[in-house]
């Protein structure tokens, strides 16, 4: 390729990715580590007529953008997210939903050796299938195994690889030769940028009755410590006067003022009995029914048994 048609691939480039913020108001930030093409092509197929996924080299996406923030300053949220190998996922439809699409799509993969490793890796006990050969292999790693039926068997569970550590040769060997492939890879959404605001992909979990729970603690809150403290607000005059009218009904109680809302309190303590519940009255119809069939089936019973000495 020529320097004119990388200059004009770099003047495509801008251009695309100017006019994939200009035509979609949101995008994910997305970590390509260790996608391959083919699997990224499967990903754009998924995405088909909902997201349009655009890759390119950090510096070019730099500049495009810094060049774009004249007509769109908040552009400039983005760049300080460009590390690393990333990419965007451009959107028009539910974050939500392309998000479920994007970590939907993940393929199983083994472990490399020199990779880190995404999550903890833990053999179970099991019988290898390998010849007492590789008995030294097993004793290397220091996991304990046993000899059954001229095989090697795992005994115990084996807490192999941490996550975030680097794999070793020897891990990934043993992992290659039991046939585990431990690791799923896809696009990993680091960062989310929507009208101008970005932020972690962990907030679009939030529900509406998360947004409700801690708007009403937070209402809680601000009642306590007004009520505390003697200042009046929206959120705690309701507490303020429920308080206020139990001291009305206590002195009403104590005293002879008549009170509307004391009355019924001093009922009940001139004379409990009048507010205890009445027992459900028993069901004596059902019940003597009940008798009456049982009565009858006695006598057929009795009828059936009662032949004479003679008959």
């Amino acid at each position: 390729m020529g320097k004119g048609d990388k200059k004009e691939s770099k003047v495509a480039y801008f251009l695309k990715l100017a006019k994939y913020f200009n035509e979609y108001p949101r995008c994910f930030i997305v970590g390509v580590d260790n996608v391959g093409s083919k699997q990224m092509q499967q990903i754009r197929q998924t995405l088909r007529d909902e997201a349009v996924v655009l890759m390119g080299k950090n510096t070019m996406m730099r500049k495009a953008i810094k060049q774009h923030m004249e007509t769109n300053p908040n552009l400039e949220k983005i760049l300080p997210h460009i590390r690393g190998n990333v990419g965007f996922v451009f959107t028009r439809e539910d974050l939500v939903d392309i998000r479920d699409k994007i970590l939907s799509n993940k393929v199983q993969a083994p472990a490399r050796a020199g990779a880190i490793a995404p999550l903890d890796v833990k053999i179970p006990p099991q019988n290898t299938g390998l010849g007492p050969e590789k008995t030294s292999f097993f004793q290397a790693l220091q996991i304990p195994t046993k000899i059954s039926k001229g095989t090697i068997e795992i005994i115990n569970e084996i807490h192999l690889i941490h996550a975030e550590d680097k794999v070793g040769a020897s891990e990934a060997t043993l992992l290659n030769m039991l046939n585990i492939s431990p690791f799923t890879y896809g696009l990993k959404i680091q960062q989310v940028y929507d009208s101008g605001t970005i932020f972690n992909p962990e907030i679009l979990d939030i529900t509406p009755e998360d947004l409700r729970a801690k708007f009403l603690q937070g209402v809680r809150n601000i009642s306590a410590i007004c009520l505390n403290i003697g200042y009046p607000t929206i959120a705690s005059v309701p507490h303020s006067i429920a308080n206020g009218l139990k001291n009305l009904i206590a002195i009403a109680i104590e005293t002879d003022i008549d009170l509307k809302e004391a009355q019924k309190a001093k009922e009940y303590l001139a004379d409990p009995s009048k507010f205890v519940v009445a027992a459900a009255p028993v069901e004596t119809g059902t019940k003597e029914a009940a008798k009456e069939e049982k009565k009858e089936e006695s006598e057929e019973e009795d009828d059936d048994m009662g032949f004479g000495l003679f008959d």
